[in-house]
């Protein structure tokens, strides 16, 4: 059974803007958006810890902002400046936190949604 939904993924042209929301039911742990292409490895875009600490893939510092917030259980992604090539379905994910800067590897993480798709056209 899937607990963690995302929704706002769409179509959008190159440097628009969307917002990603993903509702889990989890407490205290590091809490991811990931991403994956066709033909492509799947990459860490940006995680935030129990305690607020976020990290960033660092190529996309300053256009992506990770957020959360634990009374509605909601984690949202924020992206601004999109490009075509970062089309792609996008994940989040939920894995334990030990009381440091979660990492942006995908097998830290335990607990996925289903994806909801990006697309940037040029």
């Amino acid at each position: 059974q899937v607990q963690l939904v995302e929704s706002g993924g769409g179509s959008v042209q190159a440097g628009g803007s969307l917002r990603l929301a993903c509702v889990h039911p989890y407490n205290r742990v590091c809490l991811g958006w990931f991403r994956q292409a066709p033909g492509k490895e799947r990459e860490g875009v940006a995680a935030i810890a129990g305690d607020g600490s976020t990290s960033y893939a660092d190529s996309l510092k300053g256009r992506f902002t990770i957020s959360k917030d634990n009374a509605k259980n909601t984690l949202y992604l924020q992206m601004n400046s999109l490009k075509p090539e970062e089309s792609a379905m996008y994940y989040c994910a939920a894995g334990a936190w030990y009381g440091r800067t979660c990492l942006l590897l995908s097998d830290r993480y335990n607990y996925w949604g289903q994806g909801t798709q990006v697309t940037v056209s040029s």
